[in-house]
């Protein structure tokens, strides 16, 4: 069906968003594309963008634009975030059975099914800018218009800036409108529901919030209070408390993981080993922080806080870094344990997941499904993550992959480069101001240390039915449970998102996560870090507790699949600006958690 050269959906003029009677097309955006070279305009870090004038204005005012659209259309704010998760219905006209949302999680997916995802409200903020930039004086219109071309939504890097930016925490926000210099209601803050969904659509999932179900709430919220009032100083509080961690997991994560399975999602156990860490973990943390009671901590409802796009973006982002650093990997074929909307769990998906069926089909082994809902194409084809592994499909790129003019091992270089400049750019441990204002206190990173420890986690699916978190301490914890979270002995936390909906039927389905300690023990005030040194230290001072999203703590015997172990490797420090570090062998020092209640037993096997 040949594209309409304009039809308005939901008040928006769509273009390269095609209409193909009930089904979308998600094209990316290419206006400012070169297609001769390449080039495209880059997706900015936040701190940047927000000075960027005209584009910050159109994006404020895009958003709220999209917000304020009928929740009842297919293409609203309201629409698009449910996709993700509630209401747990058709989207698009791809048509599903399971209690669950679109998103994969615990699968070799979640990265790639991301994409298009983002590039649909990509896409979406674009030609509301492009409607708004015309609407702007005579003497304005021009600059506008020139902003909104080459428009492309922002990130938030959390491991070099982990509180949360200031524009964010604002329920009001001035900006340049078409009418002047106006003060209106932040769309970053908050997005209002209109009208509050009915039960049926929006179940009450996960845990009560001070005896509030999550349906409740008219607004989105992060970390409500007894009175369902975001908290963003505390949000910051915990982000800055695991600021070092963050540095240090996304810096290890990417520099050492070559392989897509361990890197992609924290359900992969085909050849693990000890290497716990993972994007989709490390992904968790920053939801788990910023809702913690709130929306974004409850994965089915995290779509509708706007930080998460802000959030996304960036998980977008390192994927794309890791890409570019190792250009032959490819996704590795796993099978879907936790399942979708469109997808029952135990099947098979690879690169080339494309089949899309509503109804059950005979090959109960192998039924491969296509990245939905999203439709790639004028005959309704879906993307695939074969079709979305490069960013060049959708038309933006990031600061740190120019992928035009230069050959792959040219790339990969001047991305190591740049991921040095960002994460360890002295190739020694340094000092950080980890917030947005940089008015923090300094945080040690030691991504250059000779010897570096981990503490690795695994607990089963079924513990996991409410969120918690799980925090480390070196030395005794507070009294007060209220505290653990930022307190000066907190080494870090990690958090256990809601897997109740995660449809796998093995209940022992392990899930993976992992805490540096190097900056913990840096600050302790030796830097030898030497195992004769670190083992009986570790021993006598590392603990942990179990705490829930009201701050209430939990007793571990209520999680007994929790096993801690600690590891240790060999750090070779990285000779020249394009180069990693040389990591030698995870070693397992089990003395030091072992007869702890949730440190693992002489039985269990973590080698």
């Amino acid at each position: 069906m040949p594209m309409p050269a304009l039809r308005k959906v939901c008040g928006l003029v769509l273009i390269a968003l095609a209409v193909l009677g009930n089904a979308i097309a998600i094209r990316g955006i290419q206006a400012g594309v070169n297609t001769y070279t390449g080039e495209r305009p880059f997706r900015q870090e936040f701190s940047t963008f927000k000075n960027s004038g005209a584009a910050f204005d159109l994006y404020i005012l895009s958003l709220q634009k999209f917000q304020q659209s009928d929740q009842r259309y297919q293409l609203s704010y309201f629409e698009v975030a449910g996709i993700h998760g509630v209401p747990f219905r058709s989207w698009d006209g791809v048509n599903g059975k399971n209690y669950a949302g679109y998103c994969t999680h615990a699968s070799t997916l979640f990265p790639t099914w991301h994409r298009p995802y983002m590039a649909l409200f990509e896409e979406i903020i674009w030609y509301n800018a492009q409607q708004i930039a015309s609407s702007y004086p005579r003497a304005k219109r021009d600059q506008y218009r020139a902003a909104a071309r080459t428009l492309r939504i922002p990130y938030w890097d959390w491991s070099t800036s982990p509180t949360m930016p200031l524009e964010v925490n604002q329920p009001t926000i001035f900006i340049n409108a078409p009418n002047g210099t106006s003060s209106i209601q932040n769309p970053l803050y908050t997005y209002t529901f209109h009208p509050q969904p009915s039960s049926s659509d929006f179940p009450p999932i996960g845990p009560l919030t001070h005896g509030t179900p999550i349906n409740a709430f008219h607004s989105t919220v992060r970390y409500p209070d007894a009175n369902g009032q975001s908290q963003p100083d505390l949000v910051n509080k915990q982000l800055q408390a695991n600021a070092a961690s963050l540095h240090v997991a996304t810096y290890r994560l990417i520099t050492q993981e070559p392989k897509y399975g361990p890197f992609s999602n924290l359900g992969y156990n085909d050849g693990r080993g000890n290497h716990y860490n993972n994007i989709e973990n490390i992904h968790n943390a920053i939801h788990s922080f910023v809702g913690n009671g709130g929306h974004m901590g409850i994965i089915p409802y995290s779509g509708f806080d706007p930080i998460f796009w802000l959030h996304h973006a960036n998980v977008d982002r390192l994927f794309a870094l890791w890409q570019a650093v190792y250009p032959q990997a490819n996704v590795t074929p796993q099978v879907n344990v936790a399942g979708t909307y469109t997808d029952d769990p135990g099947k098979s998906e690879d690169v080339n997941t494309r089949r899309y069926s509503p109804v059950p089909l005979t090959d109960h082994h192998l039924i491969i499904v296509a990245l939905t809902p999203f439709h790639s194409d004028d005959s309704g084809n879906f993307w695939t993550s074969a079709t979305v592994w490069s960013t060049q499909a959708f038309g933006y790129t990031y600061p740190e992959i120019v992928d035009w003019g230069v050959n792959s091992s040219q790339l990969t270089s001047n991305v190591k480069t740049r991921l040095n400049v960002l994460y360890n750019p002295t190739n020694a441990i340094s000092q950080r101001s980890m917030s947005s204002d940089g008015s923090s206190a300094l945080i040690l990173i030691p991504n250059a240390m000779d010897v570096q420890w981990f503490a690795n986690i695994r607990i089963d699916k079924s513990d996991t039915a409410s969120p918690f978190f799980v925090h480390l301490f070196l030395g005794s914890p507070p009294v007060d449970p209220a505290t653990w979270s930022f307190d000066p002995t907190l080494i870090g936390s990690h958090p256990v998102v809601d897997t109740s909906l995660l449809r796998s039927g093995d209940s022992e389905l392990p899930m993976y996560g992992q805490i540096p300690l190097d900056h913990a023990l840096l600050a302790a005030g030796d830097r030898d870090l030497a195992p004769e040194k670190i083992v009986p230290l570790l021993t006598s001072r590392l603990s942990w507790r179990l705490q829930d999203t009201n701050d209430s703590p939990l007793n571990i015997s209520t999680v007994p699949s929790l096993k801690i172990h600690v590891v240790a490797q060999a750090v070779k420090p990285r000779v020249a600006n394009d180069e990693f570090p040389e990591y030698g062998r995870l070693v397992v020092y089990r003395e030091i958690t072992q007869g702890k209640a949730g440190g693992i037993g002489e039985a269990d096997d973590v080698d």
